[in-house]
């Protein structure tokens, strides 16, 4: 009798955690939402909403990178020194037009993110130590190119900070296009099946004869190429390119958003509505403490605890 009482309450336990691993990010998302409705004055109006999207669009882009990263089983910690160097270089070649400026911009973030594969593939050096060492070197650079802070008035980059079609930011409408794609890309293209067999087993991928280290050096290049959008989003809604601190601790909410949504860090597997879903969710978390007066440092302390409650409901969760 007390057998089968202990394995009942296992087995409850099991059917909590595989709940949580599914539905747990959308669940704090309504119920985030719904404690917003209830104690904060203002929130459901449409000016709010529209706040709340715009100010979480960067991230989501950002995670949609570290998403397809974290699924070859790796990471970049680069991606906020993405971000800081594209907003150095389209403030340094917006003079030559917008275009020209963007160019210049994927060229360097597409350079950035080739070193990061490269390293990683070829070398064999960790992601975490690769990508640490670009995410220093960015920085620098980003520095290097611009010093200080630098307003930019230029209408084209103002109507991409600012414009809307149909009432609806261009940001959100980038970031929604952006996630669809990535999204198509995991679950319905020969790419995405090999980039998840990499992150499944690497070794086996490469008895199989995938191309391993092309799809690598890829990942890397295509979430340095996702960070410098970023970078030049928030720019030009900032209609200013601060290098100093543009960027800064993105590498963790974009991980922090990959991991409460549902991707394991052993790789293997990609969730892209999660990762969504875990970027609003931080978003809502870091709008609420903001809203009712707490410090920043709560909302640190906040994101810290989501990160433990995502690692532990996903223990044990095995790779695709």
């Amino acid at each position: 009798m007390a057998e089968a009482t202990v394995r009942t309450v296992a087995l409850d336990r099991t059917r909590v955690l595989q709940w949580l691993q599914t539905y747990g990010v959308y669940a704090g998302v309504a119920l985030l939402l719904v404690v917003n409705i209830v104690i904060t004055p203002h929130f459901l109006t449409a000016e709010n909403f529209r706040t709340q999207a715009v100010q979480v669009a960067p991230v989501i882009i950002v995670a949609l990178g570290m998403a397809l990263v974290i699924g070859t089983e790796g990471v970049d910690l680069s991606v906020g020194a993405v971000m800081a160097l594209a907003a150095s270089v389209t403030a340094l070649y917006l003079g030559y037009g917008l275009l020209p400026a963007l160019l210049v911009v994927a060229v360097f973030s597409a350079g950035v993110g080739l070193a990061n594969g490269a390293l990683v593939a070829f070398v064999g050096v960790q992601p975490i130590v690769a990508t640490l060492a670009l995410m220093v070197g960015g920085r620098g650079l980003a520095l290097v190119l611009l010093p200080q802070l630098e307003d930019l008035r230029n209408p084209a980059l103002a109507s991409l900070g600012s414009g809307d079609v149909l009432g609806v930011p261009y940001l959100i409408l980038i970031a929604a296009v952006l996630a669809l794609l990535v999204a198509f890309v995991v679950r319905r293209t020969t790419f995405g099946r090999q980039l998840l067999a990499i992150g499944d087993s690497r070794p086996a991928a490469q008895l199989a004869g995938l191309p391993v280290r092309r799809v690598l050096i890829v990942v890397y290049v295509v979430c340095a190429l996702l960070a410098a959008v970023a970078g030049v989003l928030a720019t030009a809604r900032l209609q200013a390119s601060d290098p100093t601190s543009l960027g800064n601790l993105m590498e963790l909410s974009a991980i922090t958003a990959v991991v409460v949504g549902g991707t394991p860090l052993t790789g293997g597997r990609v969730n892209i509505a999660g990762t969504v879903a875990g970027a609003v969710l931080i978003q809502l978390l870091t709008a609420t403490l903001i809203k009712h007066d707490l410090p920043p440092s709560w909302t640190q302390i906040a994101q810290a605890i989501v990160i433990v409650c995502a690692v532990y409901a996903a223990r044990g969760r095995g790779k695709r």
